[in-house]
């Protein structure tokens, strides 16, 4: 079962493709700066997304949660300094 040397060409042209989409896939496996870099994206707009309305304003809850927390702060100061 003898191949022609275009049937051999062709193969080793499909190996070397195989080959090099293998290597890219290792190569990004073990990119840890961009993979990094794709987490903390990934965060922000996460936290873009919970923390924002539609409009890009800040939820009201949130708003609320954080006056009061304030609020509590100074009055736990203020109840200290007594």
């Amino acid at each position: 079962m003898s191949q022609s040397p275009e049937e051999l060409e062709s193969q080793i042209e499909d190996q070397r493709e195989q080959l090099a989409g293998t290597i890219d896939a290792l190569a990004a496996k073990l990119d840890v700066k961009s993979q990094a870099q794709a987490k903390v994206s990934e965060a922000k707009a996460t936290a873009k997304e919970r923390t924002t309305t539609p409009e890009g304003k800040p939820r009201p809850e949130l708003l609320a949660a954080g006056a009061a927390l304030v609020v509590a702060v100074v009055a736990i100061v203020w109840w200290r300094r007594r």
